[in-house]
């Protein structure tokens, strides 16, 4: 029987070539895209769901009580771990894991010589981490390999890079950047690629212990995590009150502010207050908003479907009345439609498919994401749930509506489009197609302009034609640095130099405590600390308020803060700050304030300006700044390669542009309305290739009507207006609908940033202006050829 219903079905569709084209074209592109983004969203709701014990595995991070609320921090201090396994013995597992971001790793050969030098991503671990998390090994023992210092493990893919075969790496050496000589003890298999942990180089955790803040418990290392695997039954809610208690144990009393929180491993992908080692996270609002945006657009061609089925019924009135005239009842019509509507709906998924499958590449290389298409059982189940859905939501309507002629009516050929399936039905999906559709343009427009705010705002600070060049830390590096900087400022190309631990705006930099003036007790907040030599605020052309530059020197004699400081202590007059005492570290490095700078961004604009204060503090400087002539740029950077060649020849050279680092803070906003881009551009694309169909259908319907005007005497102008004014209402009314909608989502997206865009009126105005010339252009074709036909021809036609 239904066998029956398909041939008759394919039948059908083969009579009315136009109609399953169109409605396919918008199925297809509307599935792809919602294909596309169930690609996505299963690729980053994966992240580390493969290891064994997930449920159980926890964060412990760090949190600071500040007067605007709670901050967040994915690191630890030193002793947490040690600690915990003391007071909490029933813990399972507790292990520490410290990174350092492009360190260079030299391979030794046999005679003990350096024979290759990489830039990596170096881990320091315990061997208990290994027991938390599921990283196989392809070699050696996850329990003893790195319970030595100087032992290291490695991914199979490093241990291929570096060697050619990772059997033969195992028991050969590398040298790490703090010149430690390691012996590879175990190969790993390659991490996965859906993991924040993206493991290559793991170190023993012995060798990146520091004496000195071994026992500090009032850092917290954003480097260094600490990790617990909890009993199986013991519950997450007690050991996380325990942890209160444990904090105020330890804890001096005058750190009251400062504790831990538990952070499921569940979670770490999808905060961004905590952060994680890959340097991304992917909010659960941003998964909600894609699904919704993926559910819009499938709704968007269903609707198309429906539109353009409802408008073709007048051509099938006919066709129902001797159907139910030799017996047919409404359940088969029903059935018999829906098979029709099963099949358009089977072929749009086919070519959905291989859509996706084509664009996926340009997809991936947006995003920088891996996302494959694989024949796996969540795709074939998301196919089959989208072919059942759009089937339904496409068909059930149009399916009752056609069913439902009456057959004496239908055989008169009394209907026209404006009785099959009730024209104000069809106005309702227009305008909600069309809102849809302009809500996604008005998102987008304030997408970009937001990323172009970014991208031109004023940071407080010169950073045009700025290089970076992170300095090696070996045994020599005080007295190469002098020369390096001395040999830098010789070169015709270079304006300015300055040695520094960060640059002006960083990702890593230093939030610490400091008493002010003398007082007893803490200030109520913490400041940024930037050590940096005096030439600093020339190279970064930073205008003073009030003082100067502190004197140069090797170590502090004195610190310069900015205006947010200023505010934050108190003062009105920036004047009245200078000769203050700033103490940090219990009195470790304590001098008066010798100058105030303008604020400036010290992080991405998504976050508030911070109180920043700047010292000298040679030892802590590890990053190059230099000025360049843009004119000579090619001859500048070739020289300064040079110098370094010269003055490290054991180390890799690289730099960095500062444009492009600043640009590196908004990466995934800009991927994102990339993306939000294509999703409003396919939004207008189906909703107008429906208006497109609706129209040929209605141009076909008013054949007759558009004769008769024409030998009244109506013009080609008038017969146009006559097409389009309709959905030119319909098109206004989904924009007042939209532009509401539209600026609440998007004023709410705006205040995750600190600074920010106004959305303006001109905003809205391109909206309306853009849709209605669209969809002008799209019911302009069909309106035209209907005005300029032969009247004579058209009075003609049945």
């Amino acid at each position: 029987m239904f066998k029956n219903y398909l041939k008759t079905a394919w039948k059908n569709l083969r009579c009315h070539t136009s109609y399953v084209v169109i409605n396919t074209i918008g199925l297809a592109v509307g599935i792809a895209a919602c294909l596309l983004i169930f690609l996505l969203i299963q690729y980053e709701t994966s992240f580390d769901n493969f290891h064994h014990n997930k449920e159980r595995i926890y964060r412990v991070a760090g949190a600071v009580q500040t007067p605007h609320g709670m901050s967040y921090s994915m690191g630890s201090g030193y002793p947490v771990a040690e600690a915990l396994l003391i007071d909490y013995p029933q813990l399972e597992k507790v292990a520490r894991i410290y990174d350092r971001t492009n360190r260079q790793v030299t391979v030794m050969n046999n005679t003990g010589n350096p024979q290759e030098k990489f830039k990596e991503h170096i881990f320091y671990a315990e061997p208990e981490f290994f027991d938390i998390f599921h990283f196989p090994f392809l070699a050696g023992d996850a329990r003893t390999a790195l319970s030595e210092p100087n032992t290291v493990v490695l991914t199979q893919a490093t241990a291929e890079k570096y060697f050619g075969d990772w059997h033969a790496a195992i028991g050969q050496f590398i040298k790490n950047g703090n010149d430690q000589v390691c012996k590879i003890t175990g190969i790993l298999k390659n991490t996965p690629v859906n993991t924040d942990f993206p493991l290559q180089v793991v170190i023993s955790f012995k060798n990146a212990r520091q004496e000195d803040i071994s026992t500090d418990w009032t850092g917290q290392d954003g480097s260094l995590n600490t990790f617990v695997l909890l009993p199986q039954h013991m519950p997450v809610q007690q050991f996380a009150n325990d942890l209160t208690a444990f904090v105020k144990r330890h804890m001096p009393a005058e750190y009251a502010n400062q504790g831990y929180v538990l952070q499921p491993l569940n979670n770490i992908h999808y905060e961004q207050e905590f952060g994680t080692y890959r340097g991304t996270t992917f909010s659960k609002k941003l998964i909600t908003a894609l699904s919704s945006i993926g559910l819009f657009l499938l709704i968007i061609a269903c609707i198309n479907f429906i539109n353009l089925s409802t408008a073709q019924a007048v051509n099938r009135a006919k066709e129902v009345g001797i159907r139910k005239v030799l017996g047919g009842s409404k359940q088969q019509l029903i059935v018999q439609f829906l098979s029709e509507t099963l099949l358009i709906t089977l072929i749009s998924v086919i070519v959905a498919i291989a859509l996706a499958w084509m664009v996926l590449p340009l997809l991936n290389h947006l995003l920088q994401a891996p996302l494959a298409m694989h024949f796996s059982l969540p795709l074939i189940g998301f196919s089959a749930a989208v072919t059942v859905v759009v089937t339904l939501l496409s068909g059930f309507y149009p399916a009752i509506v056609l069913s439902g002629f009456n057959p004496i009516t239908a055989l008169k050929s009394k209907f026209t489009t404006r009785t099959a399936g009730g024209l104000s039905m069809r106005k309702v999906l227009v305008v909600f197609q069309f809102t849809i559709a302009q809500t996604l343009i008005i998102g987008t427009l304030i997408v970009v302009s937001q990323m172009n705010f970014f991208q031109h705002a004023a940071m407080g600070f010169d950073k045009d034609a700025i290089i970076t060049v992170p300095l090696p830390f070996d045994t020599a590096r005080l007295t190469k640095m002098d020369r390096f900087k001395t040999q830098l400022l010789q070169q015709a190309g270079v304006k300015n130099v300055t040695m520094s631990a960060f640059s002006p705006i960083d990702i890593a930099h230093w939030d610490s405590d400091f008493r002010f003036d003398n007082e007893t007790g803490k200030a109520g907040f913490n400041t940024e600390l930037i050590w940096a030599d005096a030439d600093y605020f020339k190279t970064y052309d930073m205008p003073f308020v009030a003082g100067k530059p502190y004197q140069p020197a090797d170590t502090v004699n004195g610190f310069v803060v900015n205006e947010m400081m200023v505010k934050k202590l108190g003062f009105k007059n920036p004047e009245d700050i200078l000769g203050k005492k700033l103490n940090f570290w219990d009195g470790n490095i304590a001098a008066p304030v010798v100058g105030v700078v303008k604020n400036f961004n010290s992080s991405s604009l998504d976050k508030e300006m911070s109180p920043v204060v700047l010292g000298s503090h040679k030892m802590l400087c590890g990053l190059t700044n230099i000025k360049i002539e843009p004119k000579q740029a090619r001859q500048t950077l070739a020289a300064i390669e040079k110098i370094w060649n010269g003055i490290y020849p054991d180390f890799m050279y690289e730099y960095q542009f500062l444009d492009d680092k600043i640009a590196g803070f908004y990466q995934q906003e800009n991927q994102l309305s990339q993306l939000y881009k294509i999703f409003a551009g396919i939004a207008i694309f189906i909703s107008c290739l429906g208006l497109y169909g609706f129209v040929s259908f209605m141009a076909v319907q008013r054949t007759k009507e558009v004769g008769i005007r024409k030998v009244l005497g109506a013009s080609v102008l008038h017969i146009i207006y006559l097409f389009s004014k309709e959905f030119t209402l319909l098109i206004g009314v989904a924009f007042l609908i939209a532009a509401p909608l539209a600026y609440y989502v998007m004023h709410q997206w705006l205040q995750n940033f600190a600074f920010r865009i106004h959305i303006g009126m001109e905003i809205f105005l391109l909206t309306i202006v853009v849709a209605e010339m669209i969809a002008w252009l799209t019911v302009g074709y069909q309106a035209v050829k209907a005005a300029v036909a032969n009247p004579v021809k058209s009075l003609k036609a049945e």
